[in-house]
């Protein structure tokens, strides 16, 4: 099987929705028929593969600059309706297309 590299964020609503709609891809079923010794193999059965530590680096985001910028109201609307740390999912957004640019 292989692993999507695509990760997705739900809210416990969207999830409770999900549900409800049969949405649920969990086999609770072939989990509820496992011993411990059969979940402990499946979990040690799951192909992660090994991460590489050698490369590993630590990092420290880099400070926010504090910045006037004039957006169309609609705009702003929008990502204050997302909810809380709409300046920040802003930044990642701007951030992705930054990157992209570069490419």
């Amino acid at each position: 099987m292989r692993k999507s590299t695509h990760i997705v964020q739900h809210t416990a609503d969207e999830i409770t929705e999900m549900r409800a709609r049969g949405e649920d891809e969990t086999d609770l079923e072939r989990l509820a028929s496992l011993d411990d010794t059969g979940l402990e193999a499946a979990i040690e059965g799951d192909d992660e593969g090994q991460f590489d530590w050698s490369n590993a680096q630590m990092g420290f985001p880099r400070p926010k600059q504090q910045l006037t910028l004039r957006l169309d109201q609609d705009v702003i609307d929008w990502f204050k309706g997302t909810g809380k740390g709409y300046q920040t999912r802003m930044n990642a957004i701007l951030r992705s297309y930054v990157s992209a640019q570069k490419h």
